[in-house]
């Protein structure tokens, strides 16, 4: 698979992926920024603004008429926000990409950020932060980050709070676009039946008139000081009990960073995984328990998520614990069948996923937003291949030390004292 990269006159860069044998395209609009780029004060406003863009514009003055020319058209519409970036997209046929622009440069570039639909707003994004507080299988993650991330903004939550939504006004909403939204910090990323030139070519008609922004945006590096294991409880009357256990690990550039996520593979990432074998299917802990690596542009972790019977919860975190210290001291040693095992699941469920145009926006996306060099799905194949049995140990032995271990429980416990024991 293939891309091609240009840059307009004003900065904004344009990667095109052709896959001619399909007829559908997706359109994405990237802003490099999220809830990372806020303050306290402000928190939430990336998420927000997200939701604002689709209440109408100078073109297109109610949400009704931005809705209806996407279904008129057969095509799909969305967005999201996350720590470090927001992304618009539509996903339509391919021969109504203009349509796609056409949209897209109206919502990002003319969004009216009307004062009156400002406040009514409010409501429904209130109501959506109290649907993930009260989903903890959704919301476990913002606890987590929230402990490993504490006083920096990549700790805070993306929706922000309710008295932060509650407080926003238009002019912040302004400021902050006027901030971000700028050619340099954007990308647009077009995957589907379509060429360079027609996506070159749409992108000078719709996004030209974008101006440099002269505000330069601050540093927000995050370093690691933590220096013991540390516990978060987020205490709430459920059935079950949701955790992540997991150790602070590399960003999206670490040279070794394949190894890492082959790490987490070996540990929970299917069916025939460590965690799913000895938790779920030998002793009947879980239901839902899973591995992966979560990054940032200068920090991670590798993390496991598991839903446990409230009573016996201590239990299943000891077993999860102790699954990753029987690879560090190798009393359970990675063999190279399940070496190779992990090293083929990730390279199909990559290409599996690569079938559809959204995700292979995003994979490009994110890439050219956050990473020194794009690639390839074939060159992130021989990238998986080339990882060593002694690259995965090296990076076992030095991830998994009490430094680096953190554990975020949402359950119906009045003190945390049992699992702080555990992580002792």
């Amino acid at each position: 698979m293939q891309y091609a990269k240009s840059v307009l006159s004003n900065g904004l860069r344009i990667v095109t992926i052709p896959m001619p044998s399909l007829e559908s395209v997706t359109v994405s609009v990237w802003m490099k920024t999220g809830s990372r780029s806020e303050t306290q004060k402000n928190n939430g406003v990336s998420h927000f603004l997200e939701h604002m863009f689709f209440k109408g514009t100078t073109n297109r003055p109610t949400a009704k008429q931005i809705a209806e020319e996407i279904d008129q058209i057969g095509g799909v519409q969305n967005a999201g926000t996350s720590k470090e970036y927001t992304e618009y997209y539509i996903k339509c046929r391919a021969d109504k990409i203009e349509v796609a622009f056409d949209l897209l440069s109206d919502m990002t570039l003319n969004s009216l950020l009307d004062a009156k639909e400002i406040e009514r707003e409010k409501g429904t994004i209130i109501e959506e932060i109290r649907m993930y507080e009260d989903t903890p299988m959704m919301n476990i993650g913002e606890v987590f980050e929230g402990l490993i991330y504490s006083g920096h903004s990549l700790g805070m939550d993306i929706a922000g709070t309710e008295k932060t939504v509650q407080e926003m006004k238009r002019k912040d909403f302004l400021d902050y676009r006027s901030n971000f939204y700028n050619p340099e910090n954007m990308i647009v990323t077009v995957a589907g039946g379509v060429d360079e030139k027609e996506s070159l070519k749409l992108a000078e008609k719709y996004f030209s008139r974008l101006i440099k922004s002269t505000t330069k945006s601050a540093s927000n590096k995050f370093t690691a000081r933590q220096a013991a294991p540390k516990v978060k409880l987020h205490n709430k009357k459920k059935e079950q009990t949701h955790v992540i256990l997991g150790f602070i690990a590399d960003g999206k550039n670490y040279k070794n960073k394949y190894a890492q996520t082959l790490l987490a593979t070996i540990l929970g990432g299917g069916m025939s995984s460590r965690m799913f074998t000895e938790v779920r299917e030998r002793r009947g802990l879980a239901y839902s328990i899973r591995t992966s690596m979560d990054r940032y542009t200068d920090i991670g972790y590798l993390g496991t998520y598991a839903g446990l019977d409230t009573k016996r919860a201590e239990e299943a975190v000891k077993v999860m614990l102790e699954e990753h210290y029987k690879i560090l001291d190798l009393r359970s040693q990675i063999l190279d069948p399940e070496l190779r095992k992990a090293k083929e699941f990730l390279k199909g469920h990559l290409a599996l996923a690569l079938e559809d145009t959204s995700d292979v926006s995003s994979f490009f996306g994110d890439q050219e937003l956050f990473s020194d060099k794009v690639l390839t799905p074939e060159e992130v194949f021989k990238k998986i291949d080339k990882v060593t049995m002694d690259e995965v140990n090296f990076e076992a032995k030095r991830l998994f030390v009490p430094e680096r271990l953190n554990l975020a429980i949402i359950g119906p416990y009045e003190s945390d004292s049992k699992f702080v024991n555990i992580l002792k």
